[in-house]
């Protein structure tokens, strides 16, 4: 066990350069005349990249749990389990995220 965790704090000291070279500056916050639609726009958009980043997260979660079940089928059902809802999650995420444009699309708003 402790062989484990010393290889996924490596692993994860690996992983953190290349992490932060994805980092994108979030956009400056609006200024002047601001309007409602345009201040619940910049919170939407920070919340979708926050779903977005905690959908990556459980997708890493899911695959340290798929490694360490070392087969027992409890485990494996637990780490399937978490991989299954990080996909649903990035999907309604993306479904939100498009949701403005879908309904525009099909005539429903303006």
């Amino acid at each position: 066990m402790k062989k484990t965790l010393i290889a996924l704090f490596i692993i994860g000291l690996l992983i953190l350069p290349v992490l932060s070279l994805a980092y994108e500056t979030p956009s400056t916050p609006p200024t002047g005349n601001l309007d409602i639609p345009t201040v619940i726009g910049y919170i939407l958009t920070i919340m979708y990249e926050i779903a977005f980043g905690l959908g990556v997260i459980m997708f890493i979660v899911a695959g340290i749990l798929f490694m360490t079940s070392q087969g027992a089928p409890e485990k494996v059902s637990t780490a399937r389990s978490a991989a299954l809802w990080a996909v649903v999650g990035i999907v309604v995420a993306i479904i939100a995220f498009s949701l403005d444009s879908i309904l525009a699309g099909i005539g429903l708003i303006s």
